[in-house]
């Protein structure tokens, strides 16, 4: 699971990790042994190709990521973290189990899925505790909470109201953002109308959006960083009601990497509320080059680079 395994780099546990997913960060890849692999590596894939090639292999009863068996054989573990928030974005623990059960000695396995950001920050203090240091995680959480909070005492001593926000998940089909993102933008001083807090995302209509006309785009595509993003913006911008958006008039479209958002790394979401208060309110917020390097405004910045 990326997440767990960016958490345990966070909070300098990396010592104890020997397996990761073939989606890890390029650290952890390096480092450590590939344990999961996707059949889709290296292809690419337009979010409606991708779309259609998972509802079929669902449909089928099929899934796109394995257990590469060999390695996880060698590696031995004492403990497997898996997931179950989506078998479309990930190995679900099912799958993994089915691979665990057949080593000579059977690893624990903890499912680490998060509904909310609580839940992130809970699952943080597990990884700790699971691998017996439970003090390293906790501070490593308050660290983190400090920096919400910190964002929340600008938003109080600027009497800012909140702005109408959309954060899509996915472009073809549209999805709305759920779980913990919902709860990013709210700490960002935004609202999504459209969004499911604490939920699943779901396929969301084009003309609720228009409709809903939000002040603030952001596009995340789930697995997507920036420059895959851009090469699926047109199914967007043939949309008849998209020019017409607040967002896309005061050039307030933003396209992020799927990290901040949808990897759920209690660092990584924590960075992507400070990137969320600096596009929904650039007025009074900016975040250090490294963070900003993670989201451009759509028209702006591409301009510029013209």
């Amino acid at each position: 699971m990326p997440a767990v395994t960016q958490m345990i780099y966070d909070m300098g546990l990396q010592d104890m990790l020997d397996g990761v997913t073939f989606e890890c960060s390029e650290t952890a890849r390096s480092e450590k042994q590939i344990a999961i692999r996707y059949k889709l590596e290296g292809k690419t894939l337009t979010s409606d190709e991708i779309n259609t090639i998972f509802s079929k292999t669902k449909a089928e009863g099929g899934t796109l990521y394995y257990v590469d068996e060999p390695v996880l054989k060698k590696i031995a573990p004492d403990i497997i973290f898996t997931q179950d928030v989506c078998d479309v974005c990930q190995i679900d623990t099912e799958r993994v189990s089915k691979s665990a059960y057949k080593l000579p000695k059977i690893p624990e396995l903890i499912s680490i899925t998060p509904n909310g950001l609580d839940d992130v920050f809970e699952n943080a203090l597990t990884i700790a505790k699971a691998l017996g240091k439970p003090e390293i995680g906790i501070a490593y959480v308050d660290a983190l909470k400090d920096r919400i909070r910190k964002i929340i005492d600008i938003q109080r001593a600027n009497n800012i109201l909140p702005k109408s926000v959309m954060l899509l998940e996915w472009i073809n089909p549209m999805f709305n953002c759920g779980h913990w993102i919902p709860h990013q933008i709210a700490y960002a001083g935004g609202v999504d109308m459209l969004s499911h807090p604490s939920g699943d995302s779901v396929v969301i209509p084009w003309e609720k959006i228009a409709k809903y006309n939000p002040e603030v785009l952001i596009i995340a595509p789930c697995g997507y960083n920036i420059e895959t993003t851009l090469k699926d913006m047109k199914f967007l911008e043939d949309k008849p009601e998209w020019a017409s958006l607040k967002a896309v008039k005061n050039e307030r479209v933003f396209i992020a990497n799927f990290e901040m958002f949808t990897q759920s790394s209690a660092g990584t979401l924590v960075n992507g509320i400070e990137c969320l208060m600096a596009m929904i309110h650039p007025n009074i917020y900016k975040v250090s080059k490294q963070l900003a390097s993670n989201f451009i405004n759509y028209k702006l910045d591409l301009v510029a680079k013209m």
